[in-house]
């Protein structure tokens, strides 16, 4: 793991988003497409605003989410519809989008379509992961109902899991899809988070799920 500490959030918004910008270029310019995927919540925000005027060729990049619950576009908790409003507008409207819902009663029942879409985008060109105080990243959850599934070296590239603290049933990217990625970047901001970091590097992934992709990560933090 390599660990950047910024002296404010405003700076390291900026620079990752800079960062970000650079690596999609570099994948854009060698391979012609390329995949970005971006966890939900508010804290990226400032991110996808920059990233959203950035003149990149956006029509060749996928964005796939990290991961999303069971809930449509028109729910304000759904990660997919943040999306849209941070990160695709202005130059990065072209972006395609590449969905982890579909109108279902349960996720179980579009998980084949849903990983279909997404295996021709894989392996993931840059990934950004958040991570809860709790040591989750993308809904892998301490405690969830199929974690250890998730987390093995044959997990499909997506499943369904549930878990207390997730709320709706919530369907994910596994650990494999995500260590697989050429870079990956994740987020956090806090104290709490820096200890929570901290205690994860001291556990396994499946009492701190963020640990499977810590190895292979750049983790930029601002207090």
């Amino acid at each position: 793991m390599n660990l950047e500490t910024y002296p404010d959030r405003d700076l390291m918004m900026l620079r990752l988003a800079d960062l970000i910008a650079g690596q999609l270029g570099d994948f854009l310019r060698r391979e012609g497409s390329a995949t970005f995927s971006v966890p939900g919540g508010t804290t990226p925000g400032p991110i996808f605003d920059t990233l959203s005027g950035v003149d990149l060729d956006w029509a060749n990049v996928a964005v796939v989410l990290n991961d999303e619950r069971w809930v449509p576009e028109s729910s304000d908790r759904s990660n997919t519809r943040l999306v849209r409003e941070r990160l695709l507008r202005g130059r990065a409207a072209q972006a395609r989008l590449v969905p982890l819902y579909a109108p279902a009663e349960t996720p179980e029942e579009m998980l084949e379509a849903l990983a279909d879409g997404i295996r021709p985008h894989l392996p993931i060109s840059v990934l950004l992961l958040g991570m809860g105080a709790d040591m989750h990243t993308a809904s892998l959850f301490p405690g969830a109902d199929r974690l250890e599934e998730a987390l093995a070296p044959d997990a499909p590239i997506l499943m369904a899991l549930r878990a207390e603290a997730a709320g709706e049933p919530r369907v994910t990217l596994t650990a494999p899809v995500l260590r697989e990625a050429f870079n990956i970047h994740i987020l956090i901001t806090g104290t709490e988070k820096r200890a929570a970091l901290e205690r994860a590097m001291t556990l396994s992934p499946q009492e701190a799920p963020v640990r499977a992709v810590l190895d292979n990560a750049t983790v930029h933090w601002a207090e």
